[in-house]
């Protein structure tokens, strides 16, 4: 019974810890690339709010609790409400398999650094964070605008076209290490990363979460240029604020899934392994900045025909060549 009690304590106190550095981590995580690219595009960024704009997160947060939040009058009214809840929440609860460091000791407790390791993670992710898309379909069709259902169409198109070749990608990984627990991933790469043994798997992946992240090149639902702001158009205030959120948020988790997958984890050489997690963290997310500052955005025909016959077909080359590889070795 003590033994419970002290497993529930300690669950509540990593998922509070966690939730709120993802939290902090998401608002000032607008504020890092909005001074990465102003830097690639020699400008200066937020300058005015605090020593560097390092201030801004905070203004911007309070400027959106305090703006009028507006519901078209013809939306559908619950719908329009739920749908930033339904973007945001899988989005945060997907990081809850993610383990950020090995096992320690703290008073002769041992705690391990994830909220809970089973033994199907992967398939948790997938499963949490293809919910995800269902708040911005909602988003859109609740709106009863025109610009901002057409964004909501595109999204589930390219949710569903990308998610294939995402969920295809891992399971060379998968094969490798015999296992879907993302804890076993990270110990099976003791002695090399798989991103040496599954170049091709890393890179089909890459593309496919640029894309499941509806983050430049690959957004097309939020494109401006021909639907103001996509699905997002009618929203105003916090609500606005919950997409935002689910974004980056996703930007974290699939750099944390590919931090875990195919670069050893917490694991490395001298620093704490928390440490190392957060620095290969930092550097994919880094190439989500990187890329929406260099490219641009694909035509729609062009995501949809890449997707299709050129992602796919490879994730599925991938897994045939690793299991010969294996069959033969």
């Amino acid at each position: 019974m003590l033994n419970a009690i002290i497993y529930a304590l300690l669950s509540a106190i990593k998922i509070s810890i966690v939730v709120g550095i993802l939290l902090g981590t998401i608002a000032y995580l607008i504020w890092v690339e909005r001074k990465v690219m102003a830097h690639m595009q020699v400008r200066l960024g937020p300058m005015r709010v605090g020593w560097h704009g390092l201030l801004q997160p905070i203004a911007d947060g309070i400027k959106l609790i305090f703006k009028e939040d507006i519901i078209p009058s013809q939306a559908s009214k619950v719908v329009f409400v739920l749908a930033p809840v339904i973007a945001t929440v899988p989005a945060l609860i997907s990081i809850a398999v993610i383990p950020f460091g090995n096992t320690i000791s703290i008073a002769g407790i041992s705690i391990d650094m994830v909220i809970t390791d089973v033994n199907i993670g992967i398939l948790y992710i997938l499963a949490v964070t293809s919910v995800g898309v269902y708040g911005i379909i909602l988003g859109g069709w609740s709106s009863n605008n025109k610009y901002s259902l057409l964004g909501a169409l595109r999204s589930s198109a390219q949710m569903i076209s990308y998610e294939l070749s995402l969920g295809l990608s891992l399971i060379g990984v998968i094969m490798i290490s015999e296992s879907l627990s993302l804890v076993d991933i990270v110990n099976s790469q003791a002695k090399c990363w798989f991103v040496i043994l599954q170049p091709l798997g890393f890179l089909i992946y890459a593309i496919s979460a640029i894309a499941e992240t509806n983050r430049c090149p690959f957004d097309l639902p939020e494109a401006e240029t021909e639907l103001v702001a996509g699905f997002h158009t009618e929203y105003s205030s916090m609500k606005f604020a919950l997409f935002f959120m689910a974004e980056y948020a996703n930007i974290i988790t699939v750099s944390a899934v590919a931090v875990t997958f195919f670069f050893g984890g917490w694991r490395g050489p001298f620093l704490p392994p928390v440490v190392w997690f957060l620095i290969k963290m930092a550097l994919c997310i880094f190439f989500f900045v990187w890329l929406r500052s260099t490219y641009p955005r694909f035509r729609y025909d062009q995501l949809m025909k890449f997707g299709w016959k050129i992602l796919l077909p490879a994730a599925l080359a991938n897994i045939l060549i690793t299991g010969l590889v294996m069959v033969m070795l």
